[in-house]
């Protein structure tokens, strides 16, 4: 949805509109009515609702009066991945943040202000589900409203990082991958705030594994590089046996160290077929991406690809290449002779 669909003096209106019906009604100011923007996405996940808003600077304010009319009675939880933005609600007040995560009830009032970097817009993405599916309840909740919740370290990076990747790519999934990810959703929600609160007695142990599975994973995208990265080493980070680590992996069907294989292949896969790397000698590539043995490298990529990663790089870039130049001559027909 797109506020350049709209008439330039009635977007404001349109994403009130907008924001009452996918999130819950408010009322919305702009000191840049005549010039503002806006466009916004959403996705549903089962019982959960991923949203993705771009906006130019506003303050919005929910009263008890727009609770009585509407109230969903969710939790709603907002990562503000570009600009800034502040909240407050019940007894807690964010201050100005960005990169962070904050929550809020729709059965409370609430106000808050966003404020785009210079010549760009706020970017913010919104998980909302109710209640009833979160773990925790009443005032342990209640301490959380309106608190940042640091998306720089520990599961506020895992699930501001999982947020992110909902909205860029889960427009992709079928229904029942799109169930699945809004399970993972909630866990990682609970797991969060029950960390932050020391609550995780109250999660549920298909939760607390999904959640410590998310952790794994995280902490193994972040380390490929290292070479020493071992399935010993996760285990012992995530204070769990070797033994455990191996049944976890085993319900994927997969093993620790053919994970740890497989992305790091997928990453070289990548890098190799990107031209612009070209000039980046295979082996320096697989360094990158924590392989030490060229042998075992090569040996690896053909069984995985087919191919060795001399080959396949040509291949790739090729086909990258071949179809820039079909792209630009398909442009060129459909822009007519005129066309330069």
């Amino acid at each position: 949805m797109s506020a350049g669909a709209v008439p330039e003096g009635e977007r404001l209106d349109w994403f009130t509109d907008v924001i009452a019906q996918e999130l819950v009604p408010t009322a919305i100011r702009s000191e840049q009515a005549d010039s503002f923007w806006a466009e916004a996405s959403v996705l549903d996940l089962g019982p959960v609702q991923v949203s993705t808003f771009e906006f130019t600077a506003l303050t919005s304010r929910r009263t008890a009066a727009h609770v009585r009319r509407s109230d969903p009675e969710q939790y709603q939880i907002g990562l503000v991945a570009d600009g800034a933005m502040s909240l407050d609600q019940h007894r807690g007040a964010s201050g100005l943040f960005t990169g962070d995560i904050v929550l809020w009830d729709t059965s409370l009032p609430m106000s808050s202000s966003a404020v785009p970097r210079e010549g760009g817009l706020v970017r913010a993405v919104t998980l909302a589900f109710p209640r009833d599916a979160m773990p925790l309840r009443g005032a342990r909740v209640e301490r959380l409203l309106a608190q940042r919740i640091p998306g720089g370290h520990g599961m506020g990076a895992i699930l501001a990082q999982y947020m992110r990747s909902l909205a860029a790519h889960g427009a992709d999934c079928g229904a029942a991958e799109l169930n699945r990810l809004g399970t993972v959703a909630l866990d990682l929600v609970g797991a969060c705030l029950a960390g932050m609160l020391g609550a995780e007695e109250a999660l549920t142990p298909e939760a607390r594994t999904r959640a410590l599975l998310e952790r794994i994973d995280a902490f193994v995208e972040d380390n490929l590089g290292d070479p020493q990265l071992t399935p010993a080493g996760v285990a012992a980070r995530h204070g769990i046996s070797l033994r455990r680590l191996q049944q976890l992996f085993r319900e994927r069907g997969e093993s620790p160290a053919a994970g740890i294989r497989r992305r790091r292949l997928e990453r070289c896969r990548a890098e190799l077929a990107d031209p612009a790397g070209a000039g980046r000698p295979v082996q320096a590539v697989a360094a990158r991406w924590g392989f030490t043995d060229p042998s075992v490298f090569s040996r690896s990529f053909r069984e995985a690809y087919g191919a060795s990663p001399t080959e396949y790089r040509h291949r790739a870039v090729r086909e990258v290449l071949a179809q820039e130049v079909n792209d630009v001559c398909a442009d060129r027909t459909a822009g007519g002779p005129g066309r330069p």
